[in-house]
């Protein structure tokens, strides 16, 4: 069991140190500034303003703001909050007259003059209705703000549920339509080349194991996504013609920090999905370098329009559209995307650069 204290309780223990606090300053202080002798019906009556400034801060707090203000029904929060200080006004004067309190105060500043009635000083009542007034806009700030910190904390919250939304859809991205025309490319090879379906086994097989086991995590080693890519490159590789000229060139020595995982991936299974013909001689080009803590990406390749009866095209996941909005969620102002598709070379062209730091 620990001894910590409940949040609930902190703030309850805060609520009756708030009201103390006002209870002292305003009913206790400064009615002990004027030096005189108080009759006790005038704490009977300063204890009723109190009592009715706290059941006017609760009942906006529970009710008023989340039944009215909240529903978009302003004008009835605002007439019944009115209504409610009024009516706690009321309910004060009539106590004050129930107890003669008028004439119990001009004896206590006055004794020696005799008390003559007077016209009543709403000057008094209109202290009253601001302390009343100035109780609803407080507790209308707090319930507001609390609501503002809870929309920020789903909103949050549902920002970090895409991304990890979205991360699902990269994995579904290697689709099984890519292992399934890896898997028989690699047959093929074991009639002509063992030694490279082995290697392009093991391949597959760490490809396997980085989508299955280090994508459920928020982030990864760099060195394992650039791994994964060079797989990815390779087995690809082994379905492309001689018509397609593949250049890809990936740093060498990187500092391993931490990325999230299969982020580059969209924009390199692009390439493949729209820059090879089996027609014309095409070229895609792949280079990933970094500086510090600042990764670069660059891909070119020509452009020719999709096979719309390829399976791999109808089950490519969720694009670079997607894969944009993920980078804003996870990196914001940290990454910068710019691609060049409208050219004299028929070429698209990305560069990302991101900051890990």
């Amino acid at each position: 069991m620990t001894n910590s204290i409940k949040p609930r309780k902190i703030t309850l223990l805060i609520h009756v140190l708030v009201w103390v606090f006002i209870a002292i300053v305003i009913f206790v202080v400064s009615p002990l500034s004027w030096k005189v002798d108080l009759p006790i019906e005038y704490w009977f009556k300063q204890g009723l303003t109190l009592f009715f400034l706290m059941v006017g801060f609760y009942l906006n707090m529970y009710l008023l703001v989340p039944k009215l203000l909240f529903k978009g029904r302003t004008w009835a929060f605002v007439g019944v909050g009115i209504s409610i200080t009024l009516l706690f006004l009321l309910i004060i004067i009539q106590f004050e007259n129930l107890v003669n309190l008028p004439e119990l105060m001009h004896n206590a500043f006055r004794p020696e003059k005799p008390y003559v009635p007077k016209p009543r000083n709403f000057s008094y009542d209109l202290f009253t209705i601001l302390l009343l007034l100035f109780g609803l806009g407080i507790s209308t700030s707090v319930v507001v703000v609390e609501k503002w910190q809870i929309d920020a904390g789903l909103r949050r919250q549902m920002e970090q549920e895409k991304v990890s939304s979205e991360l699902s859809y990269l994995k579904a991205q290697i689709n099984p339509h890519f292992f399934f025309n890896t898997l028989n490319n690699i047959y093929s090879l074991t009639n002509i080349d063992v030694e490279r379906a082995q290697k392009a086994i093991l391949k597959l097989s760490r490809m396997m194991r980085y989508v299955l086991y280090e994508t459920d995590k928020d982030t990864t080693y760099l060195s394992m996504e650039l791994d994964f890519i060079r797989d990815y490159v390779e087995l690809m590789r082994l379905r492309l013609s001689d018509k397609v000229k593949l250049n890809l060139n990936i740093q060498e020595k990187t500092e391993d920090i931490p990325i999230a995982p299969m982020l580059l991936l969209p924009f390199i299974e692009n390439c493949f999905k729209h820059g090879v013909s089996a027609k014309i001689e095409s070229k895609i080009e792949i280079f990933v370098s970094q500086e510090g803590k600042i990764l670069e990406l660059k891909t070119v390749n020509l452009k020719f329009p999709a096979n719309p009866k390829s399976k791999e095209e109808l089950g490519s996941g969720i694009g670079l559209t997607n894969t944009k909005r993920r980078l804003d969620l996870i990196y914001g102002n940290k990454c910068k995307l710019s691609i060049d598709e409208d050219n004299p070379e028929n070429e698209y062209r990305t560069q990302l650069r991101i900051d890990l730091s």
